[in-house]
């Protein structure tokens, strides 16, 4: 039996699947950064356990994590989404997954790409921190700070430090796996 963070549970196969699959593995895929920023913004106030379980109706509302053709929605298909029972129906964040989408494209032209500009508030490579145990995992940091101060300066919202450290997790540009997790000790 494989022995993973803490924060896992037992008995939840989706969740498990994530954390040994995804969570804390380095993304470089624009698509797949805007994907996790969509989610995490989503998760605000909410468990990420509660997103997980409408990932894909996340995926077929918000047109596959596409940036374009989330930046092109008009408001009656945001509207509409307001009625989806496989998303999270806030109207702020709803809208502004829009919002967000079209700063998403801004940040791509000004950089060539947003896994350019977002890697480089950790210069470039992966802050590996194997915390002993679930209190000493960070729910910020001065790299979330920055990041999170800098997308509010561009418009973006729902990019709260939190909510941009739990977006770094997720994207591997920091690996906080417990010290005992079997992910961890894959790690250097």
């Amino acid at each position: 039996m494989l022995t993973r963070c803490a924060w896992v549970g037992q008995g939840k196969p989706f969740y498990e699947a994530y954390h040994d699959e995804e969570w804390g593995v380095p993304v470089h895929d624009d698509r797949k950064h805007f994907e996790m920023l969509l989610l995490e913004g989503a998760q605000a106030g909410l468990s990420w356990e509660t997103i997980l379980k409408r990932r894909e109706g996340y995926r077929r509302a918000f047109k596959a994590f596409d940036p374009k053709a989330v930046a092109t929605m008009t408001d009656t298909e945001l509207e509409v989404l307001l009625l989806d029972p496989s998303i999270i129906r806030n109207r702020l964040k709803v809208f502004a997954a829009r919002k967000n989408a079209r700063i998403f494209l801004q940040i791509q032209r000004e950089f060539g790409s947003f896994d350019t500009y977002a890697w480089a508030f950790v210069g470039g490579s992966t802050l590996v921190n194997k915390p002993g145990n679930f209190e000493e995992i960070p729910v910020t940091s001065s790299q979330s700070d920055a990041l999170s101060k800098d997308l509010k300066k561009r418009g973006m919202t729902f990019v709260g430090s939190t909510i941009m450290y739990a977006y770094m997790q997720a994207i591997g540009m920091v690996n906080d796996h417990m010290a005992h997790c079997f992910r961890s000790l894959s790690t250097p």
